[in-house]
């Protein structure tokens, strides 16, 4: 599939994502399956974790000054601080507020999309690193109870980094053209955000 139509595609699998957002951090069939194959799925049952990391990626992109490496700072801080997140909810480290913080990702992200607005490289990894690690413990926690959770976690973090990539793609390939796109998905992102937050009010 060209580019030309994947970046579509991705616009409108983040809008389609909107009204699942009850299959938040549902893992795989509930969660009666795990492994490396249940890790790697278990991002894309969540819209909330889907739209956060193909968020990070386009606006990774759409931001950057230079492919390299400014593409890659805010991808690299969100896995990362995912990994580290998820390590803490592994390790049962309940965190304040996880719920409302995905959301407010998800707000902040969209708005990031929705403006294109540029920060230093280590503030855009730190700020989206901050985020991740409320997505990670919230993945953490729903391994827990798992005998396999490090095989697990290395298919959820291989997740996180392809969305990051699917994003980044979609993204640069929009930087001179097609400019309602990008804003079109990063005001249904943060709609979404906004969404979640309403509805933990």
């Amino acid at each position: 599939m060209s580019t030309s139509r994947t970046v579509p595609t991705l616009v409108l699998m983040l809008i389609g994502g909107l009204p699942l957002a009850a299959l938040a951090h549902t893992g795989v069939d509930g969660g009666t399956h795990h492994g490396f194959a249940a890790g790697f799925m278990h991002p894309l049952t969540g819209a909330d974790h889907l739209s956060a990391m193909v968020a990070v990626g386009l606006w990774s992109a759409l931001a950057a000054r230079r492919a390299w490496p400014d593409l890659l700072w805010a991808p690299l801080g969100f896995a990362a601080m995912l990994l580290a997140g998820a390590g803490l909810g592994l390790a049962g480290l309940q965190l304040p507020l996880v719920e409302p913080m995905i959301a407010a990702s998800l707000l902040v992200l969209g708005l990031l999309v929705l403006t294109r607005r540029r920060l230093p490289a280590l503030a855009a990894a730190g700020l989206v690193g901050l985020f991740a690690v409320f997505h990670g413990v919230a993945h953490g926690q729903e391994l827990a109870t798992q005998s396999d959770a490090t095989l697990t976690l290395a298919g959820m973090l291989m997740a996180t980094l392809a969305l990051h990539v699917a994003g980044i793609a979609a993204g640069w390939s929009l930087r001179n053209g097609h400019r309602w796109l990008p804003r079109l998905a990063g005001a249904a992102v943060a709609l979404f955000g906004v969404s979640l937050l309403a509805g933990l009010a």
